[in-house]
C-alpha cells in the first residue's frame, strides 16, 4: 500500500484550478441566493405589514391640515418715520430667519393662541384631537387645574402644528392639522395674527428698559439742571450782574456765548451818544469859525432878503445921484431905508453867530458829560468783568445740563413713539377651511408598509441568518473550513431509491457531479484517486452513504475493481442502497473470521464488491482500537484498486477516527445549509486528530440558486449539458 500524503496548499490549489479563476460570488447574487432562500419569512412579513397598513388606515380618525401663509420682511415697517433701538439691518444675517422659524414654534407663541382662542375651555378642541376634554371643563376650579389644561392645550397645539419656510424666499406656511376642518383653519389664522402682534409686544416692550433707564437719567438731570440755574441766578443777583438776551428769549435759555448784561448795553449806548456829540461839537465848532460866511447865515432867508433890499436901495441911491444932490429928499430917504436895512441886518447876523456859538457850547459840554459817564462805566464793567468768570462758570454748567436733558427729553420721545405700529410680517393668505382629509393617505400608508415590511423583512432574514450558521456559500468550504472544495452535488430529492437510480445512471446530474469530484480527487496524491479512503459526516443523513457509493459507482465504471465496506456499524445503510444483505461483514471480521472473501458481495455495478456492516456489535469502537482494521484494509488492496469506506459521522463517535487510521485519507460530506459552522469546524478538528490527510469536502443537495451552484466554481458547469439537442449533434 502506498503511503498516504499528508495535504498540501500545492494539491489543493490544483484541485481548485478553476475556482480560483472565478473565486468570489457577485454580492448582489448572494443577496439574491438569500432572498430566495428566505422568501416564505420575507414574504410573510411584507403580507403581515400591508395588512397593518390597510387595518390602520381605515381605523384611523381622518385628520384635516388648514395652511396659512406669511411673508417676513428682513426690514421692518417704520410708520413713525423715527428710529428705534434695533438696527434696521438686523434681518440681513442667515440666523434671522431660522430664529423666526424657532419663534414661530415656540411655546409662548402656543399660549398666546390658546389664550385668544379660549381652548383650555373648549370641549371640542380636545375631541378633535382625541383626548378628554373634562379636564378643559374643571379648568376653572383652581389654578392648578387651570395651569394644567393650558399645559395639555399647548401640547397639543405643538405636537400638530407644522412651520414650513417657502423655500427660497421670505414666506412660512403655518400649517395645522386635527379632526376638525374649521377648528384647523380658525387656529392656522390665529397663529400667523398671534405671531404677528407677538412681534410687535416684544419690540414695544424691548424699548421698556431703555425707557425706563432714561426716566431715571432725565430725572437726575433734572435735579441738576435746577440747582445749576439757581445757582446762576443767586450769583448773578449777588454781584448785580443783570443779563439781557440778544434775541429777545428767556434769560435761563440763553448759552454764555449769547449773553448780554444791562451794564454792556449801557456802555454801547453811552459810547454811540459820545461819538455823536463829538461829532456835533465838531460840526458846531466848525460852524462858529466859519462866522460871517457860515451856511446859517447864507442860508437864512431874512438875511438875504434883508440884503436883496439893501442892494435895491443903494441901486436906486447911486442913480439917483447922477441926477440929484445928496441933499435931494428923495435922496435923503433912501440913505435912511439903506441905514435901516443895514442895521437889520446886522442885527439879524448877530442873532445868528449867538445861535452858533451857544450850539457850540452846548456840543462841547454834551461830550464831556458823556466822557465822564463813559469812563465811569468802563470802570464798572472792568469789576463786571471779574465777577463774569465764576458767573460763565455757573452758566456754562447750566447750559450743559439744559442741552443733556433736552437731548434725552427727545429720545425719551422717540423711542415711545418707535415701537408703535412697526412690523416686517404679512399675513399672505388666510387658511381655507379644508374639504378633504389629510390623512390618513392609503397610497402613502401602503408604500410605508410595504417600507416597513421590507425593513422588518430585512432584519428578520439578517437575526436569522446569524442564528443560521450552515454552510450557505462553496466559498466558505475554502475560507472557513480551510478545506479544499472537491465539488458540490445537486439536490435529487428524499426518496433513496431514486437517488440511487441518479447515483448510479451515468447520465444523471448526480452521476455527472461525482464523476467531477472523482477527477478532483485524482490531484490529492501524487498516484491519482487514492486507493483507500473514507467517507465521514458531522451528523447522520448528510450524504455521505450516497457519495460513497457514488464514488465507488464512479471507479468502477472506469474498470478499476472497487470494494466498497459500510463502516457504521451502529447504523448500516448500504444493504439497502446496493441491494446486498447484511448477513454478515466488517463486524465479523473485527470480531475474528479471518476468511475475507465469505464478508464479499457482489455490487450493483461490475468491478464492485460491497461489504456490508454485519451484524451491530455491542462496542463498534472497541473492535475499531485493534489492528485488525488495518489488517483487513491491507488485504483488500491486495485484490482491489480501491478501498472505499462509508464511516460513521463524526458527532459524538470515536468510530470514525479509528478507520482513519487504516486508510489512505479521508472525504468530509457535508449537506448544504443544514449543519452549523461551528458544527462543522469541530468535527474536522476531530478527524484531523488521526493524523491522515483531508483531500476536500464534498457538499450535497445544493439546490437551483444556492450559494455556488452552477456559478463560479465549475464543479456544476455542465450538469444537463446537451440533453435537449438533438442525437444527430452529438
Amino acid at each position: 500500500m502506498n503511503a498516504p500524503v499528508a495535504l498540501q496548499p500545492v494539491p489543493s490549489d490544483l484541485i481548485v484550478t478553476e475556482t480560483h479563476a472565478r473565486l468570489g460570488i457577485p454580492l448582489l447574487v448572494n443577496y439574491w441566493q438569500i432572498v430566495r432562500r428566505r422568501k416564505w419569512v420575507i414574504g410573510a412579513i411584507i403580507l403581515l405589514s400591508l395588512l397593518a397598513g390597510l387595518v390602520l388606515t381605515f381605523l384611523t380618525t381622518p385628520e384635516y391640515t388648514a395652511q396659512a401663509r406669511i411673508q417676513i420682511e428682513r426690514e421692518q415697517q417704520n410708520v413713525t418715520n423715527v428710529q428705534g433701538l434695533e438696527d434696521d439691518q438686523i434681518g440681513s444675517s442667515l440666523e434671522f430667519y431660522q430664529t423666526q422659524y424657532a419663534l414661530l414654534g415656540a411655546r409662548s407663541l402656543a399660549e398666546r393662541v390658546a389664550r385668544s382662542l379660549q381652548l383650555p375651555q373648549n370641549e371640542s378642541f380636545f375631541k378633535a384631537h382625541g383626548a378628554d376634554g373634562d379636564e378643559g371643563k374643571n379648568s376653572g376650579q383652581s389654578a392648578s387645574g387651570s395651569e394644567g389644561s393650558l399645559n395639555k392645550t399647548v401640547r397639543m397645539l405643538l405636537n400638530h402644528v407644522q412651520i414650513t419656510p417657502v423655500r427660497g424666499s421670505s414666506l412660512v406656511d403655518i400649517s395645522y392639522t386635527s379632526a376638525s376642518p374649521a377648528l384647523s383653519a380658525q387656529i392656522s389664522n390665529a397663529w400667523a395674527q398671534q405671531f404677528i402682534q407677538e412681534s410687535i409686544d416684544r419690540r414695544f416692550e424691548s424699548t421698556g428698559d431703555a425707557r425706563q433707564y432714561l426716566e431715571t437719567r432725565l430725572n437726575e438731570l433734572r435735579s441738576r439742571l435746577e440747582d445749576s440755574e439757581r445757582a446762576l441766578v443767586t450769583y448773578a443777583r449777588n454781584k448785580g450782574i443783570v443779563t439781557i438776551n440778544a434775541g429777545g428769549q428767556d434769560t435761563q435759555s440763553t448759552t454764555t456765548e449769547g449773553r448780554r448784561t444791562l451794564t454792556t448795553d449801557d456802555l454801547t449806548a453811552l459810547n454811540a451818544a459820545l461819538a455823536q456829540a463829538t461829532a456835533d461839537r465838531i460840526k458846531a465848532e466848525g460852524r462858529l469859525r466859519a462866522l460871517g460866511s457860515s451856511p446859517e447865515e447864507l442860508s437864512n432867508q431874512t438875511i438875504s432878503g434883508l440884503r436883496q433890499r439893501l442892494a435895491i436901495a443903494r441901486s436906486e441911491y447911486e442913480q439917483m445921484m447922477v441926477q440929484f444932490e445928496p441933499g435931494y429928499p428923495s435922496a435923503q430917504a433912501l440913505q435912511r431905508q439903506i441905514k435901516s436895512l443895514s442895521s437889520a441886518i446886522a442885527e439879524e447876523e448877530a442873532r445868528v453867530n449867538a445861535s452858533i456859538k451857544g450850539e457850540y457850547s452846548e456840543a462841547v459840554a454834551r461830550e464831556s458829560g458823556l466822557k465822564e459817564r463813559v469812563n465811569a462805566l468802563k470802570g464798572q464793567i472792568t469789576e463786571e468783568r471779574g465777577a463774569g468768570i465764576q458767573y460763565n462758570i455757573y452758566q456754562r454748567e447750566a447750559d450743559t445740563n439744559r442741552q443733556l436733558y433736552e437731548a434725552l427729553l427727545q429720545r425719551y420721545k422717540e423711542i415711545g413713539v418707535a415701537g408703535v405700529g412697526m412690523s416686517n410680517i404679512a399675513v399672505i393668505d388666510l387658511a381655507e377651511i379644508p374639504n378633504r382629509p389629510s390623512s390618513p393617505n392609503l397610497f402613502v400608508n401602503i408604500l410605508l408598509s410595504l417600507f416597513a415590511g421590507s425593513v422588518l423583512a430585512g432584519l428578520a432574514v439578517f437575526g436569522l441568518q446569524q442564528i443560521d450558521e450552515g454552510l450557505r456559500d462553496l466559498n466558505d468550504v475554502k475560507m472557513r473550513l480551510g478545506v479544499p472544495l472537491l465539488g458540490g452535488v445537486p439536490d435529487a430529492g428524499e426518496d433513496r431509491s431514486e437517488l440511487i437510480t441518479e447515483v448510479l445512471d451515468p447520465k444523471s446530474d448526480v452521476s455527472e457531479a461525482y464523476l467531477t469530484i472523482v477527477s478532483n480527487l485524482g490531484f490529492a496524491t501524487d498516484h491519482g484517486v487514492p486507493r483507500s479512503f473514507l467517507l465521514t459526516s458531522t451528523q447522520p443523513a448528510e450524504g455521505k452513504s450516497t457519495s460513497a457509493v457514488a464514488l465507488a459507482a464512479v471507479l468502477a465504471r472506469t474498470g478499476s475493481r472497487v470494494i466498497l465496506i459500510d463502516g457504521d456499524m451502529r447504523s448500516p445503510s448500504l444493504q439497502e442502497m446496493t441491494g446486498v444483505v447484511n448477513t454478515v461483514g466488517l463486524s465479523n471480521f473485527l470480531a475474528g473470521h479471518e476468511t475475507v472473501d465469505d464478508l464479499l458481495q457482489d455490487g450493483p455495478l461490475p468491478h464492485l464488491k460491497v461489504m456490508t456492516a454485519g451484524p451491530t456489535p455491542p462496542s463498534a469502537a472497541e473492535l475499531l482500537r485493534g489492528p485488525r482494521m488495518q489488517n483487513l484494509v491491507d488485504r483488500l488492496l491486495g485484490q482491489f484498486d480501491h478501498v472505499v469506506i462509508d464511516a460513521p459521522p463524526l458527532l459524538g463517535l470515536a468510530d470514525a477516527p479509528l478507520i482513519a487510521q487504516a486508510v489512505e485519507g479521508a472525504l468530509f460530506v457535508v449537506q448544504y445549509d443544514r449543519v452549523a459552522m461551528r458544527g462543522l469546524q469541530q468535527s474536522l478538528e476531530r478527524l484531523r486528530t488521526a493524523r491522515r490527510p483531508l483531500y476536500g469536502a464534498i457538499v450535497t443537495r445544493l439546490r437551483e440558486g444556492s450559494g455556488g451552484y452552477g456559478y463560479g466554481y465549475g464543479y456544476g458547469y455542465g450538469y444537463g449539458y446537451g440533453k435537449d439537442r438533438p442525437e444527430a449533434e452529438g
